[in-house]
């Protein structure tokens, strides 16, 4: 591809060191309109690739803009494929913007957002789904968000992809096969049962890979929590203590509280977006009772929800509890151990759920209740080779195709002609591909698949 050479900032400012990289077929050329080396005259482009060089930058009247280290990187080895250089100089805000001045007056022009990881991918350096894994890998707040991008940017998801393609492809060939011998009808490439199975164990697979964006999107965006309870119970200020800043509005007054906050923290690896809601009560407000419809509304996006405790509730209160949270993990926090000792013999007839004391205005047992919200949470132990989907996008795609799937499985139950499994089965690939980014089947793909891996009259 004929491209401009482009030229961004690709470190945070503030720094001690900013970097500025370079990529294009003049990257090499253009460096070396600016850059003078100590040492060797040698130009970028003589010199191996993967070492570096030191020397200055000049401008146009020749005078040093900054001392600094060249990293040299050849086409096709390098991240966007192309001749690329990293100038890595002091952090100043100005001498980057020299920098950069002087690169857009060589022949460089600026980089737009993610143009570096679209340029790798359109390369091939990277397929799609490794190119978003980079956007989510710079963004990981956690271990866990972390450890699922590198995999999917090492791509372990990309792979499973590749390989069940390379599966639905033999099958949708082989049928293609039998269409192009249709006056045989005696003729059959495709062994049903074989096909049946395969068609079932991918099923499985395709089902596995859906069924895992549940735990990707929830570790991605934070498992929701909802704090509900009534009025002046301690919502706001056990809040303030499991994100360990002062959040929340604290008050005696009764409906300080008039809108949900939201905010994330990390426990035990894993981000939860925590929501003090508005207190429930009878009252005849008009702006409270909007933030106590809101209370409900949240409790039901939530997956764990602490009730929040500080006597008795009633019958009436417990059942109403208990159906709002009928799909939910519910931890029943008894606040306000400090005053009394009579609440701990608070009994919700009729429930398993997890109960614990706290002192929501000292920070007693909070550690104690964290542990029990990340119980709650279930979230499964990954490792970096496990495949866990993030992405809304590629959910989409894998529900469609394991939904043509179940086409093709119930048109062999039904015993239909192998040209509608075919399509089915192009369908499904069609889907997969939409995730990594490739070509769409085409009758030439399948060709090559028939001679490559079937014997025809030699």
């Amino acid at each position: 591809m004929n491209n401009p050479t482009i030229c961004a900032i690709a470190t945070a400012p503030g720094g001690a060191i900013g970097i500025i990289r370079i990529s294009g077929s003049e990257a090499l050329t253009i460096a070396d309109r600016i850059f003078r080396p100590v040492g060797s005259n040698a130009p970028l482009a003589d010199r191996k690739p993967y070492t570096l060089a030191f020397g200055n930058i000049v401008n146009a009247e020749n005078e040093v803009v900054d001392e600094v280290l060249v990293s040299i990187f050849h086409a096709p080895h390098s991240y966007t494929g192309e001749n690329s250089v990293e100038i890595s100089c002091h952090g100043s805000a100005y001498i980057l913007q020299q920098v950069m001045f002087q690169l857009t007056q060589n022949g460089c022009i600026p980089a737009g957002p993610g143009e570096f990881t679209q340029r790798a991918f359109l390369n091939g350096k990277m397929d799609l789904s490794q190119a978003e894994a980079v956007a989510d890998l710079i963004s990981a707040t956690n271990k866990a968000t972390h450890d699922m991008a590198l995999s999917q940017l090492k791509g372990h998801f990309s792979n499973e992809l590749s390989d069940l393609r390379a599966h639905l492809l033999k099958l949708t060939s082989l049928l293609e096969l039998e269409l192009d011998f249709s006056d045989h009808e005696e003729l059959e490439f495709a062994d049903r049962s074989e096909l049946y199975t395969l068609a079932c164990d991918i099923h499985q697979r395709l089902a596995s890979l859906a069924r895992s964006f549940k735990v990707g999107n929830a570790l991605k965006n934070g498992i929701p929590v909802a704090i509900v309870g009534k009025t002046n119970v301690g919502k706001s200020t056990l809040l303030n203590h499991l994100l360990h800043e002062e959040k929340a509005i604290v008050s005696d007054v009764h409906g300080t509280t008039r809108d949900f906050i939201e905010d994330t923290t990390i426990i035990n690896g894993i981000q939860f977006r925590f929501v003090d809601t508005a207190g429930i009560r009878t009252t005849d407000d008009v702006v409270e009772n909007i933030g106590i419809e809101r209370t409900y509304q949240k409790l039901q996006e939530a997956k764990i929800v602490l009730w929040l405790i500080d006597q008795q509730p009633t019958e009436a209160e417990i059942e109403d509890i208990k159906e709002r949270v009928a799909d939910k993990k519910l931890i029943i926090v008894r606040n306000k151990i400090d005053k009394s000792t009579a609440h701990s013999t608070f009994n919700i007839q009729h429930s398993t759920f997890t109960t614990v004391d706290i002192s929501a205005k000292y920070g007693t047992n909070i550690p104690v209740l964290e542990q029990l919200i990340v119980e709650a949470a279930d979230i499964p132990q990954l490792s970096e080779s496990d495949i866990v989907i993030t992405s809304a996008r590629h959910y989409s795609a894998l529900l469609l195709a394991d939904e043509s799937l179940q086409r093709v499985i119930d048109s062999m139950n039904l015993g239909l002609s192998g040209d509608l499994l075919a399509e089915d089965l192009r369908i499904v690939i069609d889907h997969l591909a939409e995730i990594t980014g490739e070509e769409r089947i085409t009758p030439q793909e399948t060709l090559q698949n028939i001679f490559t891996h079937f014997c025809i009259g030699k």
